[in-house]
């Protein structure tokens, strides 16, 4: 604790995730004159990662593979997907609720040996 002025304290507070996610806590701080909580909430993300996919399937043959979205915060999730190259097809839009993982079915359609 640190003194910032007068009628201020510092009051720092550190703590290491396990996870990405929303954390939440109360403070409670009493004295014989005074009681106050302090409600904190803390938004872990996680460090970017790059992913790539690979499809290999026979010529003219449709193939699907589910991503999992999993949404660890504390707000529910609306993406909008945009796909980039031929042959490939997904929903535009995809929510993913607090707590939960969704499925996005990503689809690759062949029209021609590539």
């Amino acid at each position: 604790v640190f003194l910032g002025g007068s009628d201020t304290v510092g009051f720092p507070i550190k703590f290491t995730p396990k996870y990405a996610g929303c954390y939440r806590c109360q403070i409670l701080l009493k004295s014989s004159c005074d009681i106050r909580v302090y409600e904190i909430e803390c938004v872990v993300s996680a460090e970017k990662a790059d992913a790539q996919l690979e499809f290999q399937t026979a010529a003219y043959q449709t193939v699907t593979q589910e991503i999992p979205i999993s949404n660890m915060s504390c707000e529910d999730w609306r993406f909008e997907a945009v796909l980039e190259g031929q042959c490939f097809y997904g929903p535009p839009v995809i929510n993913v609720r607090v707590g939960e993982t969704a499925q996005y079915p990503l689809t690759f359609k062949p029209v021609a040996e590539c």
